[in-house]
């Protein structure tokens, strides 16, 4: 498998140049930029949580807490969507068991869906909420917009691989001068094709949505869960659309021809999602015609005052033992 790619950009102005895919080595060991980015990703993910963590009712401490297990989770899911996509990759043509489970877990072969990833991660999430007796709604709120940003620096992951692009991009398409050169690539071309690059279409449409639910929507939201449901069917639509420009797409039943997976997913996630913020804000007018909504961070600010009320009640009452302690010892 070739390490270096030939990439141009020229609709930019940018002239061919040369990508390692391998980032540095530790020990013998190839570091790969894919992994570089999604670390980076991750880390972006933790730092915008760890700043809308107070706002929710959230501690840093939770937030560590449950990232470790969205981040597992969330890659465990990544790879057995993808390998449940792709079975004839992994199961039968003469393979044991052992060597199945070897090629499962072989993660530097590639192979991660970032649907699974979601599922996987969110699965977690709710998880930790039901155990914690936590609202798994804010939580969410509080992770959607930094999974966001993980996914847009993730998909320059895709660009270092020379992967996850389209086909080739006509003259007098609307995004032609977008168009990326790549060589080698999944054509199997002789030379530089020029195809469309949506690993970077769809980064700039989760930065785009970054950027309008943190100014539009972030500090006006009307319910819990609403960020949420808002990314999730704003990628849902995005992926949708530009899925039907990819040339490794996972089909349906595993072939390569039918019902793009994602496309599907995209849909039912647009529909369903912004269905469920259209109720959600039906129900906060019935709420306040009756005059029993209360905004949700008003909640947070109340909430956070009567844990703040307990635990001032109990220092006092942790001072006042102690003092009456110490009269005693004095009085024997």
């Amino acid at each position: 498998m070739w390490n270096l790619i030939e990439v141009a950009f020229p609709g930019l102005g940018i002239d061919p140049f040369t990508v390692n895919k391998v980032a540095f080595s530790v020990f013998g060991l190839e570091v790969r930029w894919y992994g570089v980015m999604i670390t980076l990703g991750m880390l972006c993910a933790f730092a915008y949580a760890m700043f809308r963590s107070k706002r929710e009712g959230f501690t840093q401490d939770d937030v560590l807490d449950v990232g470790i297990y969205m981040v597992l989770f969330g890659v465990i899911g990544a790879r057995l969507y993808y390998v449940f996509m792709k079975p004839s990759l992994y199961f039968g043509g003469g393979r044991s068991l052992w060597d199945t489970l070897g090629e499962i877990v072989n993660l530097r072969n590639g192979g991660l869906a970032i649907y699974g990833g979601i599922i996987g991660g969110i699965g977690a999430l709710i998880v930790w909420c039901l155990i914690k007796k936590k609202s798994w709604l804010r939580l969410m709120d509080m992770a959607g917009p930094g999974v966001m940003i993980a996914q847009a620096l993730g998909r320059w992951g895709n660009f270092f691989n020379g992967e996850a692009h389209g086909g080739i991009v006509a003259e007098g398409h609307p995004l032609y001068f977008l168009r990326m050169g790549l060589y080698p690539n999944d054509l199997n071309t002789p030379a530089m094709a020029y195809v469309h690059p949506t690993f970077l279409y769809e980064s700039l449409w989760n930065v785009l949505g970054f950027v309008l639910i943190n100014a539009f929507l972030y500090r006006r939201k009307k319910f819990n869960g609403e960020v949420a449901f808002a990314y999730l069917g704003w990628y849902g639509f995005g992926r949708m659309l530009i899925e039907g420009l990819r040339t490794d797409s996972l089909y349906l039943g595993g072939g390569d021809e039918g019902i793009r997976v994602s496309q599907l997913v995209g849909l039912l996630c647009f529909l369903g999602f912004a269905a469920l913020i259209v109720y959600g804000h039906m129900r906060v007018r019935k709420q306040k015609a009756a005059g029993e909504y209360v905004p949700v961070f008003t909640a947070v600010t109340a909430q956070d005052a009567d844990a703040d009320q307990t635990d001032k009640t109990q220092n006092e009452d942790n001072d006042s033992s102690i003092k009456e302690d110490e009269s005693n010892g004095k009085a024997d």
